[in-house]
């Protein structure tokens, strides 16, 4: 089997069974385990299994457990949209799945937060590991002066608009990146010293090789890395090895994804996109049908409609 394409994806998961036969060798290989008490020895039932500890005795699915628990869309909808969402380098919308896969808008952008929570790493992330990593912030919103006057920050009170509501300025995005390597997104809400440093620190090991540009927020990592700037005010861009072309390349991506196929995340879900952004970034290098596996090997997470609307 070699995923090169969504045709030959439905072409093997032609049925629903196909398609729980393969994702249950994949969770659990030759042991079956129930997602309830743990325990190895369910058996076999006509709706799926059922664990045999006493104390449980409780009918399970592959489905339990997983991004996929309680959904009524078939496996071969779930992994059409994943195949998509996961391939498509900027990110699909909503709206252009549901119209790919014949659901509702709806039941789309709730079938994309799921994979988006498939997508979040389970663990803190370690750069810089014998390889220079990169550090940038990201601003995402749109500009001032392409927006509406009523829309336009106040000049009398620059915590509001032109028409009175609170003023929003744009959502601030750090990263760090490998030159090779991974990327590490997060959302602050301030591109401050605190900020930028506390999340090198959490995500770079002391005496690792970081560049950044020469912004005051990053004065103080000499004291703890090896540190090297470029001074992008005077027009320098590359001075040797030090340079921020990378991650300058990362923003580029991101930036055309939100602009182009999102328009616009609110707050509350920012997190969920650079999750998604990042996850593909950092498998590019695998094949579709490796990229496909690998997420699906990470799908046991469980997201109600309540928590994610909330």
């Amino acid at each position: 089997m070699d995923f090169k394409s969504l045709i030959q994806l439905l072409d093997y998961f032609k049925d629903e069974q196909t398609c729980i036969e393969y994702y249950e060798r994949l969770r659990w290989g030759n042991e079956p385990a129930c997602p309830h008490c743990g325990c190895t020895n369910p058996y076999k039932t006509n709706r799926g299994w059922k664990c045999r500890d006493k104390e449980c005795h409780k009918k399970f699915t592959v489905k339990v457990g997983t991004i996929f628990e309680n959904s009524k869309i078939s496996f071969r909808i779930w992994f059409a949209a994943i195949y998509l969402a996961t391939t498509s380098k900027k990110g699909i919308s909503s709206v252009q799945l549901a119209t790919q896969l014949n659901i509702t808008q709806k039941t789309a952008w709730f079938v994309l937060h799921r994979i988006r929570e498939m997508l979040k790493s389970k663990s803190p992330d370690m750069l810089g590991e014998g390889k220079m990593v990169e550090a940038d912030e990201a601003y995402i919103g749109g500009k001032e002066q392409n927006k509406h006057h009523n829309k336009r920050r106040s000049d009398k009170d620059l915590n509001f608009t032109n028409e009175g509501k609170p003023y929003k300025s744009k959502k601030v995005i750090v990263g760090l990146i490998e030159r090779n390597g991974k990327v590490i997104l997060k959302y602050v809400p301030r591109a401050d010293a605190k900020n930028m440093v506390s999340f090198i620190k959490k995500h770079v090991p002391e005496g690792s090789t970081v560049y950044s540009d020469q912004s005051s927020v990053y004065k103080k990592l000499h004291k703890t890395y090896t540190h090297g700037s470029v001074n992008h005010a005077l027009n320098v861009y590359v001075d040797g090895d030090v340079h921020t072309n990378t991650i300058e390349n990362f923003w580029s991506i991101l930036k055309r994804g939100i602009y182009g196929i999102y328009h616009q995340v609110s707050d509350k879900h920012v997190s969920r996109y650079l999750d998604e952004f990042a996850a593909r970034f950092n498998t590019r290098e695998l094949t579709p049908q490796e990229r496909f596996d690998g997420f699906l090997e990470d799908a046991e997470r469980v997201l109600s409609y309540k928590r994610l609307t909330l």
